[in-house]
């Protein structure tokens, strides 16, 4: 009843004040341009297919025992909502067929993107070795749109179990290139990529590059506190260094400017994403084709249940049909 609602608005009121200073000055909002959006079009045409809603599920995890039921969840999600997906690392199963299950979701994501994902100290051990054909069959036998490289120097370094790389992740990418005809996406894992990093990658012709930036989940950080105690307070600084998402968009922006037709046109813009105006508002900034990643609240809602992940991911898409019928990005800004 009417009076039934005003009454609540009266008991609300006083919770409903808003700030000036949490004012999002991302955006003007126009609302005398669009009427409430029903069934909008959120579709992006973005490595080689037509995905619904422009999110990325970011790579996180596989052969951890409940890996199965998270990455099928997840999987299934990308199929019903039109989404791209990343695996966690496939390095155990690269020789070893044990936990292949945890990976293996081609039939219940359909024709969505679907990347494996090897760590640049995994690619740099196969070419040394000469056994680059693993990397091969390994997208072929997950039915796999390609293969996501993680690039994470320093959480090698930090992590007890880490490897140390030979030579610059740039070098051994450059070499992947010339030996597969597999498709190449080159992402960070919680720390982003420079200038002169996006530069070079960039230039190269890899399908898309995922920031992995500065502001999500920090794996080197996660490997300082897995480690030796004694050594954290001289490794702690490093879990500080990195490039933002919105540092990295201005950063590829500025290189567009002195080379505007890069050989990579691509990218996936993930860390730090809270939600989906974030990522509405990156992508809209971005000069490139862009969607953007989620990770950790996927994650939490993929663990939990299908119905779960399902219900987070339609109040995504509900925002972002909102903020495309009634906000524009204020160019003023520059936060």
């Amino acid at each position: 009843m009417a009076s039934d609602r005003k009454l609540e608005h009266i008991k609300l009121a006083l919770e409903s004040q808003t700030r000036l200073a949490e004012q999002d000055l991302r955006f003007n909002y126009e609302p005398m341009l669009s009427p409430h959006p029903e069934n909008p079009d959120l579709s992006i045409r973005f490595l080689g297919k037509t995905m619904k809603t422009p999110i990325w599920v970011s790579s996180m995890t596989g052969g951890t025992g409940v890996a199965q039921t998270i990455n099928g969840n997840i999987a299934r999600a990308c199929r019903e909502f039109g989404m791209g997906m990343g695996l966690g690392s496939c390095r155990k199963i690269l020789f070893d067929k044990t936990h292949w299950t945890d990976f293996d979701f081609r039939d219940e994501i359909g024709d969505q993107p679907f990347w494996a994902n090897l760590g640049i100290a995994q690619v740099e051990e196969l070419l040394s070795s000469k056994n680059i054909q693993a990397v091969i069959d390994l997208v072929g036998e997950l039915r796999a749109d390609g293969l996501i490289v993680h690039v994470n120097p320093l959480q090698e370094w930090f992590q007890p179990e880490g490897n140390r790389l030979k030579q610059s992740p740039l070098q051994t990418i450059k070499e992947l290139l010339e030996q597969v005809q597999v498709k190449i996406i080159v992402k960070e894992v919680g720390q982003g990529f420079g200038p002169e990093s996006l530069r070079q990658l960039l230039a190269l012709p890899i399908e898309a590059i995922e920031f992995g930036a500065y502001g999500g989940t920090n794996f080197s950080k996660l490997e300082m506190l897995r480690g030796d105690q004694r050594k954290l307070e001289a490794s702690l600084p490093f879990a500080f260094v990195g490039q933002s998402s919105s540092q990295m968009v201005g950063s590829v922006n500025q290189i567009l400017k002195e080379n505007p037709n890069p050989a990579c046109r691509q990218l996936i813009i993930s860390g730090g994403i809270q939600n989906a105006l974030d990522g509405y508002y990156l992508t809209s900034k971005s000069q490139l084709p862009s969607v953007f990643g989620m990770a950790s609240a996927v994650l939490k809602h993929a663990s939990e249940s299908y119905e779960s992940l399902a219900g987070f991911l339609e109040n995504q898409v509900q925002v972002l049909s909102l903020a495309k019928a009634y906000l524009k990005i204020n160019h003023d800004y520059h936060g």
